[in-house]
C-alpha cells in the first residue's frame, strides 16, 4: 500500500525526531563504555605512539578507557573503512593523518568519501619531513641540489618508504615545482629505504623528522631542508624549504575523526579534552620531543586542513600520474 505523501512526511519527521533525541540522549551520557580508535599502521610508529599518548590522556579526562587498535593495511583505507561502517555513537574514532588526503585520489574505488564519510573532530600535531641526502652527494643546499638535479635529469634515486606515502608524494611536489626529474624507488618502509640511502644506494629521501634526525647528527644523512613553511626548533640550523622553493610544503600531520552523524556534543566534548592535552605541559613536551609542532583548533579547523591537504595532494597525484597498483 503506498502512503499519501503527508502522511509519509509526518512519519518521516517523526522518525527523524526520534533519532535525533536518541542522539542527544546518547551524548547526554557519553561515555559509558570503552572506546576504540582505530589506527591503521603497526605498532611502534610514530602515528602509534602519539595515538597511546592521546588514548591515555582521554582514558583518564572521560572515565572510560580508550582502546587503540592497530589496523594496518592498504594504506590506512582498511581502518578508515572499519569506521565508516561503525555506529556514529562516539565509541569508534579513527587516526587521521595525511594518507587520508593522498588516499582519496591515489586509490581509485574506494568504498567510501573521506570527507564526506568521516567527521573531522581534532588535530594533534604537525610534524616536519627532512629532505636529506647521502653525504656523497654534492650538494650541501637546495639550490645546489635543484641545479645538481636539472644537469642529471632521471639519474638521480629519489627513496620512500612506498608508493603513496607522505615521502612519495612531497618527493613529486618537489618535482612538480622545481621541474627536476627524478627516479622514484620505493621500500617497504622507512627503514630499508634508510639503509639504502645511507649506503648510496639512493641519493634523496623526504622523511618524517623523527626517522631521520639521529642520522642527520651522525653524520650518515645531510639535511638540506625541512617541508614546513618555517624552520623547526628542533634543528634550528636547517632551513625550510619554502625559502627556496616558495609555497612547498609537505608536512605529516596526526588527528582524529570520528563516522559522520556523530552527535555534535561528542565532538565537541572530545575536541576541548584534546586541545586540552596539548595545551598541558607535559603532554605538549613529548609532542615537541617527536618533532611535532602543537596543532590546536576546531573541529571546523581540522576539516579546512583536511580539505585543503585533499585538493593539494589530488594535484600532484595527477600531475605525476601515480596511482595504486
Amino acid at each position: 500500500m503506498k502512503l499519501p505523501r503527508r502522511t509519509f512526511m509526518k512519519l518521516a519527521a517523526s522518525a527523524t525526531a526520534l533519532w535525533a533525541g536518541a542522539l542527544r540522549a546518547l551524548a547526554q551520557n557519553y561515555p559509558s563504555r570503552p572506546i576504540r580508535l582505530v589506527v591503521g599502521f603497526p605498532p611502534g610508529g610514530g602515528v602509534d605512539i602519539v595515538a597511546r599518548m592521546m588514548g591515555q590522556w582521554l582514558s583518564e579526562r572521560l572515565g572510560q578507557q580508550v582502546i587503540v587498535e592497530n589496523r594496518p593495511g592498504a594504506g590506512g583505507n582498511l581502518a578508515t573503512e572499519a569506521v565508516v561502517r561503525a555506529p556514529p555513537d562516539g565509541y569508534t574514532l579513527t587516526y587521521v593523518g595525511p594518507v587520508a588526503a593522498i588516499n582519496a585520489s591515489f586509490y581509485k574505488n574506494l568504498s567510501f568519501d573521506f570527507i564526506r564519510d568521516i567527521a573531522p573532530v581534532a588535530s594533534f600535531i604537525r610534524v616536519p619531513n627532512v629532505m636529506a641526502v647521502n653525504p656523497a652527494v654534492p650538494a650541501r643546499t637546495v639550490p645546489e641540489f635543484i641545479a645538481y638535479a636539472r644537469a642529471n635529469p632521471s639519474k638521480i634515486n629519489l627513496a620512500s618508504s612506498g608508493s603513496g606515502t607522505v615521502g612519495h608524494v612531497a618527493g613529486e611536489l618537489f618535482q612538480m615545482m622545481t621541474g627536476v626529474k627524478l627516479v622514484h624507488v620505493p621500500y617497504r618502509g622507512e627503514t630499508p629505504a634508510l639503509t639504502d640511502l645511507i649506503a648510496g644506494r639512493v641519493q634523496v629521501i623526504f622523511i618524517p623528522m623523527p626517522a631521520s634526525i639521529e642520522y642527520v647528527k651522525a653524520g650518515a644523512l645531510r639535511a638540506l631542508a625541512v617541508t614546513t613553511t618555517t624552520r623547526s626548533d628542533i634543528m634550528p640550523d636547517v632551513a625550510s624549504l619554502n625559502n627556496f622553493v616558495p609555497g612547498y610544503e609537505a608536512s605529516t600531520w596526526y588527528g582524529v575523526g570520528a563516522p559522520k552523524n556523530t552527535p555534535e556534543e561528542i565532538i565537541d566534548m572530545l575536541n576541548r579534552e584534546i586541545n586540552a592535552a596539548l595545551a598541558d605541559p607535559q603532554i605538549r613536551s613529548r609532542l615537541v620531543a617527536l618533532g611535532g609542532m602543537v596543532l590546536a583548533g576546531s573541529p571546523a579547523d581540522f576539516g579546512k586542513l583536511i580539505t585543503d591537504e585533499t585538493a593539494k595532494w589530488a594535484k600532484v597525484v595527477k600531475f605525476a600520474d601515480i596511482h595504486a597498483e
